[in-house]
């Protein structure tokens, strides 16, 4: 359990509470709930089930009302730890026994009665269990009984945490203090003590979090200010820039390119992210930002997860930017060699201002003459080392953008070190795409109103959760529908076939042949979920609806739509129950990524929404991600302490903390 120290156990926070502070007398005891009962011990034995090759203990318990059998298996200890006449606290559920044709307790907590109680007739902490075993084979389990026996004679040594919030902060925002919060979490006193706990050590930790990203982010300005990469801003050049286009620019993007033109002009590298939701322009804020970049005498590289992606950008960054004669060049694993060495020659020599590309562009070898912008599509389909490894080339400016709508509130946590630019605003004429949950009854229908629509010149994308079929989910796969679909379902269509463990050569294969509309119906696992622009694609059919997140779905709805005609998305959930369509109704309802994202966070939470190890989020024990308040008040003081003292010379506890939160010491 990675318990070593007292320390370690003092700060192993409960997930859960029972309250169990209601006695309950045995002749008002409720079926199949928790009752606490406060009576005498009149008999306790031992004996052996043969049959089942247990043992079983039984005792009887009285109090004024009455009397109750309590029953507990293979635990024979208590008829030596329990001593008859004694007065005792059992909590546990009551089960019928029909034989008898009375009720009894199945396997109560039983304590005796003493100054103060720890497993029963309070508000009693639960931790998280763990079995004890080696090489496989499994002996036992550390129970929360066991821990809360543990804890409590350790409560004294929560005097020894040293509270390291400086007293100003703890005084304007009425926090508990830290030992009285580590007591109260575990052994609380009242409801209001526990609640005021476990706000003081979520407190403690949303503020470290963003304390150490906004610690870290001025430490990297101190550090790369020698760089001085100031780009002046040329606002006539983004006028021209804006003047080019084929259509208007929202009031979002415009404020997005102010943003990043302003922070170019300074001098310190920047560090922004820019959110926007899927087809709300993003690259062509990135485009105003490689135009500026470039123009000002310096090159720029822009990263994508995917070849699909980094095609995407190619095409569209070459149409915006051809009026600049600017030429970009793209470098992928598919990439010949000799294409490879050109390229790595004109980033060495300068001759190349402009490079899109795959994890290719972050090999050993490659070296810029003048990096000063380095642009990364969906950061987190990048190990840390791998963006790491870009700043490394004399610290250049850094944007990251993300069509995964994040609430601006957990953004602050997820990217603390970041300043933040959204795009929450969608480009005229695009439709607003028509969403329905369709039942498994009307699968028939929907074949026949898809195959009209295909027939009539329209494209279509039917999405799979897994590229092969699980038993063990029943959930529909790619592969295996592809050839029902192109056998038995739509025999006279055009059907393709893209996944993850397809060779590059061949998703790039496949997306073009879609794209020329070769292929009328592409079968496909998450790997459109971002990037793909087909304006015929008017159709997307998702299967196991249930399997993905919104923020997924709302991915996936966004590859249609993006032509004149009316677009539709179609959800098949496996599971029809009202968990799943309370869900899915909300994709129906909201056609926004933020509002989606918002009601993911409070169904399912951050780690399930995001994916946990993908985002980089926070392994917390007491705060929430989805409490915007506490957020926005740690933020808030965060930056007041960073505004006063951004080196925490005043603070060194702090320090000390905050250099432990980031898990790398600076030496000043």
């Amino acid at each position: 359990m990675k318990i070593e120290t007292v320390a370690d156990i003092l700060t192993y926070f409960p997930w859960r509470y029972t309250d169990q502070r209601e006695v309950t007398r045995i002749i008002d005891i409720k079926l199949d709930e928790i009752n606490v009962i406060r009576g005498r011990l009149l008999t306790i034995k031992s004996g052996n089930l043969w049959r089942r090759r247990m043992e079983i203990t039984t005792a009887l318990i009285s109090d004024e009302s009455g009397t109750i059998e309590a029953v507990w298996f293979n635990q024979p200890y208590l008829a030596k730890m329990l001593v008859q006449g004694k007065e005792i606290i059992v909590s546990g559920k009551a089960k019928y026994n029909k034989k008898r044709g009375r009720l009894f307790l199945q396997s109560p907590n039983v304590e005796l009665i003493k100054d103060q109680q720890i497993h029963t007739a309070r508000i009693v902490p639960i931790y998280h269990e763990t079995e004890i075993g080696v090489d496989g084979r499994v002996f036992g389990k550390i129970s929360s009984k066991w821990i809360r026996e543990k804890l409590f004679p350790l409560m004294d040594f929560a005097d020894e945490f040293e509270d390291f919030l400086p007293a100003e902060i703890i005084k304007e925002h009425l926090l508990m203090p830290l030992n009285k919060a580590i007591r109260n979490v575990h052994f609380p006193e009242t409801e209001k003590t526990l609640d005021d706990a476990k706000r003081r050590l979520g407190f403690d930790e949303l503020f470290l979090i963003q304390l150490a990203a906004l610690h870290r982010r001025y430490m990297w300005r101190k550090i790369s200010k020698k760089e001085h990469k100031q780009m002046p801003a040329d606002w006539e050049l983004m006028k021209t820039f804006t003047q080019s286009l084929p259509w208007p620019l929202t009031n979002a993007q415009k404020k997005a390119i102010y943003e990043i033109i302003k922070d170019l002009g300074e001098p310190y590298p920047m560090s922004r992210l820019l959110e926007g939701d899927t087809g709300s322009g993003k690259t062509v804020v990135a485009a105003a930002a490689i135009l500026h970049a470039i123009k000002a005498g310096w090159q720029v590289c822009l990263l994508a997860p995917t070849e699909i992606l980094a095609r995407q950008h190619l095409k569209t960054i070459t149409k915006v930017l051809a009026k600049f004669k600017i030429e970009p060049v793209l470098m992928t694993g598919s990439t010949s060699i000799k294409e490879k060495k050109s390229i790595i020659e004109g980033l060495a020599n300068g001759a190349c201002s402009l490079v899109i590309g795959t994890h290719a562009l972050l090999q050993e070898g490659i070296s810029f003459k003048r990096l000063g912008l380095a642009i990364i599509d969906e950061q987190h389909r990048f190990g840390v080392r791998q963006r790491e490894l870009l700043k490394t080339h004399a610290s250049p400016h850094v944007l990251n953008l993300t069509a995964t709508p994040i609430p601006r509130t957990l953004a602050l946590v997820l990217y603390g070190d970041h300043d933040l630019s959204i795009l929450d605003e969608m480009p005229p004429g695009r439709q607003k795409i028509l969403t329905r949950v369709v039942p498994e009854n009307k699968r028939p229908e929907a074949y026949k109103w898809i195959r009209n629509e295909i027939e009539k010149g329209s494209q279509a994308f039917i999405i799979f959760p897994l590229i092969e079929e699980s038993e063990e989910l029943q959930v529909k796969a790619a592969v295996s529908e592809f050839e029902r679909l192109k056998n038995e379902v739509f025999p006279e269509l055009r059907i393709g076939l893209l996944h993850g463990r397809m060779k590059p050569e061949d998703k790039d294969a496949a997306m073009q042949a879609f794209n020329k509309g070769k292929i009328q119906i592409l079968v496909s696992t998450a790997v459109v979920e971002v990037g793909v622009d087909v304006p015929n694609a008017t159709i997307m059919m998702i299967e196991g609806a249930e399997r993905f997140g919104l923020a997924q779905l709302h991915q996936f709805r966004g590859r249609v739509g993006r032509g004149q005609k009316q677009s539709y998305c179609f959800l098949f959930p496996t599971l029809q129950i009202p968990q799943v369509l309370q869900r899915l109704n909300a994709l129906v309802k909201y056609n926004s990524g933020f509002k989606l994202a918002d009601v993911d966070l409070q169904l399912r939470g951050p780690g399930e929404v995001y994916g946990t190890a993908q985002s980089g989020i926070p392994d917390l024990k007491m705060a929430s991600l989805g409490n915007s308040e506490l957020i926005k008040e740690t933020r808030a003081a965060a930056v007041n302490i960073i505004e006063q003292d951004p080196e925490l010379v005043k603070y060194p506890k702090l320090k000390e903390k905050t250099l432990e939160q980031q898990n790398v010491a600076i030496d000043y």
